[in-house]
């Protein structure tokens, strides 16, 4: 079996092939149009992106590079903070802040006939609106929401619900679990770190290419024995011997089955897997694998 080993002792070149980069995406290009620009500039096979920001909407971008792709399932379990402009059709009426509050908890959402999702109505979950600055025909509201939420969308319903109309203008991704606004880089700072690292400096690289393990600490962490590594990376579920300890989980989560990230002691990622049983279980299955990484 082959580790990469502690991840703070990785080159920031060798995060190239298994690292993701907080990225700040400017408006213009589309999300994917973007994830091809820094795969090239990185000379990788694979890059993906957290979640899909139209051309014209900015920020909080993780992008995972090589193998990291195979992670990327992980930015369905986390939310999403956008800022967002709300355009109204007339005056914002008194009572703006109280009918914004009655949108937090779960709404029901039909994504737009533009979307590349089957238009299913679906319920998602706003888990806070903060209204920042109301200036006569616009609201500036921080939206913190399930993952697959149409800011959109809610925009328009938010206007609707006023009286005056109203639509989305401009909008911000300031988070995604377990990324935010604080670490982002550009696009141009990626260039620039890699043309650095050719010279033979790679402190700015090391700034930008994080460890692929940073995209997965919002995930409960189970730490495995390096033997049971081994069996996971041919294919073995991650059975109880092998568990070393258990972060973040309790015995009865397992009826939910939540998406665990399973360690070796060196803090080197080694598979994505839900959890099936008792942390605290001596025998049987405790992980059944969905993502090897080793």
């Amino acid at each position: 079996m082959h580790t990469r080993g502690p991840p703070e002792e990785r080159r920031p070149t060798d995060r190239l092939q298994f690292g993701v980069i907080n990225l700040d995406k400017q408006p213009g290009p589309s999300a994917h149009q973007v994830t091809g620009w820094v795969r090239d500039l990185a000379g990788v096979e694979q890059a993906a992106h957290a979640g899909t920001l139209d051309p014209k909407v900015t920020g909080c971008l993780p992008i995972l590079l090589g193998d990291a792709t195979r992670m990327a399932q992980v930015f369905l379990e986390g939310e999403k903070e956008y800022v967002a402009v709300l355009e109204l059709h007339g005056r914002a009426p008194a009572d703006l802040e109280a009918t914004v509050e009655e949108f937090v908890g779960p709404i029901y959402q039909k994504p737009p006939r533009k979307s590349a999702v089957v238009r299913r109505l679906r319920v998602r979950e706003i888990y806070d609106i903060d209204v920042l600055e109301v200036a006569e025909r616009q609201a500036l509201l921080r939206i913190r929401c399930e993952s697959g939420t149409y800011i959109r969308k809610l925009c328009h319903d938010i206007g609707l619900a006023l009286g005056t109309g109203g639509h989305m203008g401009h909008l911000r991704r300031t988070a995604t679990t377990p990324f935010d606004d604080s670490t982002m880089v550009t696009l141009h700072d990626f260039a620039d770190a890699l043309a650095f690292a050719e010279d033979g400096d790679e402190s700015w690289l090391d700034e930008v290419v994080q460890p692929a393990e940073r995209a997965l600490t919002h995930l409960p962490k189970v730490t495995i024995a390096p033997n049971a590594a081994e069996q996971v990376a041919n294919g073995a579920q991650v059975y109880a011997p092998g568990v070393i300890s258990v972060e973040g989980v309790e015995d009865g989560d397992e009826a939910d089955r939540p998406l665990v990230a399973c360690y070796t002691p060196d803090g080197a990622v080694v598979c994505l897997g839900r959890l099936v049983g008792a942390p605290s279980r001596e025998t049987g299955c405790v992980v059944s694998l969905e993502r090897v990484l080793v």
